[in-house]
């Protein structure tokens, strides 16, 4: 019997080998970072503030000397505890916040991935805390703390957000606490040394969405980025479009101060001034960024670390970036 195949065929069989291959080659990796086993432990800070006694204050400053500024004294801090405000948003994360195991998972295969990638990193203590809803500082990262602010992760319908903007309470959920800390520590693992133009803000960003991916594997697409699906979506299908309005305005090399506020800040939508305005997600400039370094690292046989302190000029250069069309 004679078998006859096409080219064509032939290519199909070789594409599906190549993403066996790839996908075993992934799983093997995946297993080794979750053997790392950081074992992290969170400290719910919020609860022990929450249920302090003047008797005991002494002791939690101790064990938290970083959580209590010297400037306020003990009476500021038993005031603060009673405190109307912070009694509901004591209330709201404690019911919230019932079951963290799986926030608590999440934290610890990005731990497991930061080691494998730093073997120098050390896990920090992770402390749970409120901050008044102060969601510009929802996440604070040093060498040995991270201090997540509970109250910023509410839900985004939570009554306690009602006067913030639709664009920025979007994220105030659970799902996305891990992104911002991983976000966190991609700003700390990146180097840029100038950021003059829209390109140099848009490979800086495309830097720490690259590292999400690496260390979020977990997390959608969306999710690394703040996007809905539906975002995600219309970012996807307009990236064409998106890639020869930056190039046919000439506005890569620009240093416009006002461009990193049209297409790299959150915002409700970015600012071609054109009829799309109202349909786009934000942050497009970021998104497009993510593909360049994405088409970089595809292109380049360059470790994450090494991608990480590249120059604008050099991942710009050696990612022969395409749009999809």
């Amino acid at each position: 019997m004679t078998f006859k195949f096409s080219m064509k065929s032939i290519l199909l069989f070789l594409c599906v080998m190549i993403l066996i291959v790839s996908c075993k080659k992934e799983n093997r990796l995946e297993t080794e970072i979750a053997n790392i086993n950081t074992n992290i432990k969170i400290e719910r800070f919020d609860k022990l503030f929450a249920e302090v006694t003047s008797e005991k204050l002494s002791d939690l400053k101790t064990a938290y000397p970083f959580m209590f500024p010297e400037k306020f004294t003990d009476s500021f801090w038993l005031a603060k505890k009673t405190d109307t405000l912070q009694v509901q948003l004591f209330n709201e994360v404690d019911k919230t916040f019932l079951d963290f195991n799986p926030i608590e998972l999440e934290i610890e295969s990005l731990f497991n991935h930061l080691k494998y990638y730093f073997p120098e990193f050390n896990p920090p203590r992770i402390i749970t805390t409120t901050n008044d809803v102060d969601y510009r500082n929802r996440v604070v990262v040093t060498d040995t703390i991270s201090v997540i602010a509970l109250d910023s992760y509410l839900g985004s319908e939570h009554k306690f957000y009602g006067s913030i903007s639709n664009y920025l309470k979007a994220g105030f959920n659970q799902v996305q606490m891990v992104v911002d800390l991983a976000n966190k520590y991609a700003e700390k693992y990146t180097y840029q040394s100038d950021r003059k133009t829209l390109l140099d803000e848009m490979i800086y960003s495309g830097k720490l969405l690259y590292f999400k991916d690496v260390m979020l594997p977990f997390k959608t697409e969306a999710e690394r980025i703040g996007y809905s699906e539906a975002e995600m979506e219309w970012a996807i299908l307009n990236e064409s479009y998106i890639w020869r309005y930056f190039v046919s305005r000439e506005l890569l090399f620009s240093t416009d101060t006002k461009l990193p506020r049209r297409f790299i800040n959150p915002a409700p939508f970015s600012k071609f001034y054109l009829e799309i305005d109202a349909e786009s997600p934000g942050k497009l400039g970021q998104y497009i960024g993510w593909q360049i370094v994405r088409a970089y690292m595809n292109q380049n046989d360059v470790s994450l670390k090494e991608m990480l302190i590249k120059s604008t000029e050099d991942i710009f250069n050696n990612s022969k970036f395409k749009p999809r069309k």
